[in-house]
């Protein structure tokens, strides 16, 4: 076996274990595997991973930069020898960088503000061809009130909800949130119930929650898509 298989291999096996640990959670928490989206937190991965990742059938991925999101979109597009990722913009999106991100995205995990939803809204016709494409998002709330974290507090998440639900340039799939970090998952269990309890409140079926260390929980309380970098890359 040479380098590149091994490697393959590894990569391949470190998904599995990934996989294994949403089942088991689902088990414990009475669920449909198949409803948990494992999108694969590509930050500062070269292409070579990426194209391993695609290969062993990891198709969607997340980046915290539109920048290199873009880059890395480019060099991915269009090879006939893998399937086409689904890019997913997990971190903050700044205003000035959503007519670059627009076009390549399947989801966007990051609405944090009124202003950012008129931006896409101004941007999106000649982006994604405006209310015909409309892009799946989630509201991203600031559960846990942590100051140097993005996302709206959740007395303001009604009228962001009112001015996302009311571009027909979005989808909003549901509510987003980055738990604090933490030696125990089991101490961010509230911010995910919570965050769980507002999206049922609101009628949002889909909740973006979980990382390396702590998606097991998340999955416990109701995520459907979570973000996992780490336990499935090797380290940087």
């Amino acid at each position: 076996m040479d380098g590149q298989d091994g490697e393959q291999d590894a990569l391949a096996g470190r998904i599995a274990l990934v996989r294994d640990r949403i089942i088991a959670a689902c088990d414990r928490a009475g669920r449909d595997p198949s409803s948990v989206q494992l999108v694969a937190v590509t930050k500062g991965q070269p292409v070579p991973i990426l194209r391993g990742a695609l290969r062993a059938g990891l198709l969607d991925l997340g980046e915290n930069r539109v920048q290199e999101l873009v880059e890395k979109a480019a060099l991915l597009s269009g090879d006939p020898d893998l399937p086409a990722p689904a890019w997913h913009l997990i971190g903050h999106l700044q205003r000035n960088k959503v007519r670059d991100a627009l076009p390549h995205l399947a989801a966007l995990h990051s609405i944090d503000s009124a202003r950012l939803v008129e931006e896409i809204a101004r941007r999106s016709d000649a982006a994604r061809g405006g209310a015909e494409h409309p892009l799946p998002c989630y509201l991203e709330v600031n559960v846990a009130g942590e100051d140097q974290k993005t996302g709206v507090a959740i007395e303001g998440l009604p009228a962001l909800l009112a001015a996302a639900t009311a571009c027909p340039a979005l989808c909003v799939e549901g509510l987003m949130t980055v738990a604090p970090r933490v030696d125990d998952p089991e101490a961010v269990r509230p911010v995910f119930r919570t965050l769980r309890q507002l999206a049922e409140a609101h009628g949002l079926p889909g909740l973006s929650m979980g990382m390396t260390d702590d998606f097991d929980v998340a999955v416990e309380e109701g995520a459907t898509a979570i973000r996992v970098g780490r336990a499935i890359f090797p380290a940087g």
